[in-house]
C-alpha cells in the first residue's frame, strides 16, 4: 500500500511540477528568449558585422539628387545645410523641409537657384535668378548690405511675408546675418518676377538683367515658386567669398 501511495505522489508531484514551469517555457518562447539572454558566439557576432558592411548607406540629397548634373557646387550645398541644421535647431525656421539656394558662384546665365524639399528629396524649382545691377554683369563679384547701392547681398534669410507691388505678387526677406544682410528687409529686398530674367536673354547675350539687389525670377515662375517659399524658410545666397565673414556659418 506504502508502494502504491509513494508511486501516486511522485506521479503526481511531477504532473504538478509541470504544469508550474509552463508559463514560462511558452514566456520564453513568446518573448524571443527574453527571459534568459544568452550571448551570441563569436561567429554569429561576425555574421552580424558582415552583414552590416552590405546594408546601404543613406545618401544626402545632394548626392540622391545629382544635384552636381544641376550645377549646383558641393560647397554651396554644404554651407547652406550647415545654417539650415543651425537655425533649425535656434528655432528660427518655420518650415524645416524647404530649403532655398542660390549659388552666386554661377554666371547669371545659369540656372543657379535651387528650391529642394529635403525631407522628400525633391527638387521643386531649378532657374534663372538675377543679381544687382552694381554686383557685376554675368558674374557676381560685388556685394552690399547698404540702402541704394543697388547690389546684392549673400547670407541666410528668412521668407517673410508676400504683398502686392509694381512686380506683382512679391516676397520680403529677412536677413539674418549682421553687417552682411540684416538691411534687407527695409532695402525692399525681395523676390519678385522680372521680364529681364530670361533664357532668351540668356541666349542672345550671355547674361540676364540685373535687378536692384533682389533676386529675382522669371515672370512666369515668380507665383509659385513664391508660394512654396514663402512664411518661413531658409533662403541662402552663397558666395565664396562670403563664407569666412558669415555670422551663421562661424
Amino acid at each position: 500500500m506504502k508502494k502504491k501511495f509513494k508511486s501516486f505522489y511522485l506521479l503526481a508531484s511531477s504532473v504538478i511540477i509541470s504544469i508550474l514551469h509552463l508559463p514560462f517555457a511558452f514566456a520564453k518562447s513568446a518573448s524571443g528568449s527574453k527571459l534568459f539572454f544568452t550571448p551570441p558566439s563569436d561567429s554569429a557576432a561576425k555574421n552580424a558585422v558582415d552583414s552590416m558592411q552590405f546594408m546601404p548607406v543613406m545618401k544626402s540629397a545632394y548626392d540622391s539628387l545629382h544635384l552636381n548634373l544641376r550645377g549646383l557646387s558641393l560647397q554651396a550645398y554644404e554651407y547652406a545645410k550647415m545654417g539650415f541644421d543651425k537655425l533649425l535647431l535656434e528655432g528660427k525656421l518655420v518650415n524645416d523641409s524647404i530649403i532655398s539656394i542660390i549659388d552666386f558662384s554661377l554666371p547669371s546665365n545659369k540656372k543657379r537657384m535651387f528650391v529642394i524639399d529635403l525631407k522628400n528629396y525633391k527638387v521643386l524649382h531649378n532657374t534663372l535668378v538675377a543679381h544687382g545691377k552694381n554686383t557685376g554683369t554675368e558674374w557676381a563679384s560685388s556685394f552690399s548690405n547698404q540702402h541704394s547701392s543697388h547690389k546684392s547681398s549673400p547670407g541666410f534669410y528668412l521668407t517673410r511675408e508676400t504683398y502686392q507691388g509694381k512686380h506683382g505678387l512679391s516676397l520680403r526677406l529677412e536677413g539674418l546675418e549682421t553687417g552682411i544682410n540684416d538691411h534687407a528687409y527695409e532695402r525692399g529686398i525681395v523676390v519678385h518676377g522680372a521680364d529681364y530674367v530670361s533664357e532668351s536673354l540668356a541666349n542672345a547675350r550671355g547674361f540676364i538683367g540685373r535687378s536692384h539687389g533682389c533676386p529675382a525670377v522669371p515672370d512666369q515662375l515668380s507665383r509659385p515658386i513664391i508660394n512654396t517659399i514663402k512664411e518661413g524658410t531658409c533662403l541662402f545666397i552663397y558666395h565664396p567669398s562670403y563664407v569666412d565673414k558669415s555670422v551663421v556659418l562661424n
